[in-house]
């Protein structure tokens, strides 16, 4: 997916401070997709409060959305670096085509993972079939010694794991005794979790990650700390645990994010995952100038252009950081 903001920040992203076993509250911002009609997500990472969980330095969260009154998703072709994409959906059907020559679906409880590395294209439409569109968008920074890597693509279908009261599904890393087999570069969790009405599940985590729950359904409480829909609870290293409860009369759904603090700034702009303005700088101008480091794909008959890059700042706007 992209970041189709018309001016898009310059963010400076590193780690920043929490209180052990205090769980940090992320708000999430309305951003305009884009297409026909400006379909809306709801951004919870990165913002000014915190900029990475782990290396998850994106989270978009949308729907559901009626494709008849928003238009549904609609993104032309556009370029991604130094990052990895996690498409995950809980309703509808996203048609994803890449430079790699990937063609693929993606559909609830199934991840579609892209790797962008030195230089990828992709675009991304809803299918005529799509009533309702509703899920989350990720994105995960490579770290320096991989950031240049290869163009790839990665889908699988997590099998459901029932957890007495609740059910997962294990996308990325390993939780409640299942493990992914997806290749990242850094190590990180990512599973959406199922809890019945009432339901209090304790799941062992490893104190080396930071964890964030985003709560897409229902009423949650994490680690104590009540979550409101679409809020984003973050909970620093030393955690052994993770303790949800759902205190509430219909079923609640979430997304469990985690990773060892990344341990690297980086600089983000636009579709853009760098260390330096003058990088980031480098890679508009590929793109604008239809660089082979991109690769190049056709836009859908009929369907959204080629995304031109917005315009850089005309000075250098200074870092955001987390606060010390």
């Amino acid at each position: 997916m992209s970041n189709v903001e018309a001016e898009p920040a310059e963010l400076t992203c590193g780690e920043g401070p929490a209180a052990p076993g205090k769980v940090e509250i992320l708000d999430a911002r309305s951003v305009p997709l884009g297409g026909p009609r400006a379909m809306p997500v709801r951004r919870t990472l990165p913002q000014r409060q915190r900029s990475l969980i782990g290396a998850w330095c994106f989270a978009d969260h949308y729907g559901p959305d009626d494709t008849s009154v928003s238009g549904g998703m609609s993104v032309g072709p556009h370029p991604h670096t130094g990052l990895q994409t996690v498409s995950w959906l809980f309703a509808g059907e996203i048609e994803h085509r890449d430079s790699l020559g990937s063609h693929a679906m993606v559909r609830p409880g199934e991840l579609n993972l892209m790797t962008g590395g030195h230089g990828i294209c992709h675009e991304e439409v809803s299918t005529p079939e799509t009533t309702t569109l509703h899920g989350v968008q990720l994105w995960v920074a490579l770290p320096d010694e991989h950031r240049h890597t290869a163009r790839d693509f990665q889908h699988y279908a997590p099998p459901a794991t029932e957890l007495g009261g609740a059910t997962a599904r294990v996308f990325l890393g390993s939780l409640a005794g299942e493990t992914s087999p997806v290749k990242t570069f850094t190590p990180l969790l990512g599973a959406e979790i199922v809890l019945e009405p009432g339901a209090e599940l304790s799941l062992d985590a490893d104190p080396s990650f930071e964890h964030g729950v985003l709560l897409d359904t229902g009423e949650v409480t994490f680690a104590g700390t009540p979550l409101q829909r679409a809020q984003l609870g973050y909970l620093g290293t030393g955690a052994t645990t993770l303790d949800l409860h759902n205190p509430g009369s219909e079923a609640a759904r979430l997304i469990v994010l985690g990773g060892p603090p990344f341990g690297e700034e980086i600089l983000m702009w636009w579709n853009f995952v760098g260390r330096s303005h003058d990088e980031i700088a480098e890679y508009r101008e590929a793109w604008e100038a239809n660089s082979d480091q991109f690769g190049a794909i056709e836009p859908y008959p009929g369907g959204p252009a080629r995304l031109p890059a917005p315009p850089l700042p005309a000075v250098r706007i200074k870092p955001r950081r987390n606060p010390s």
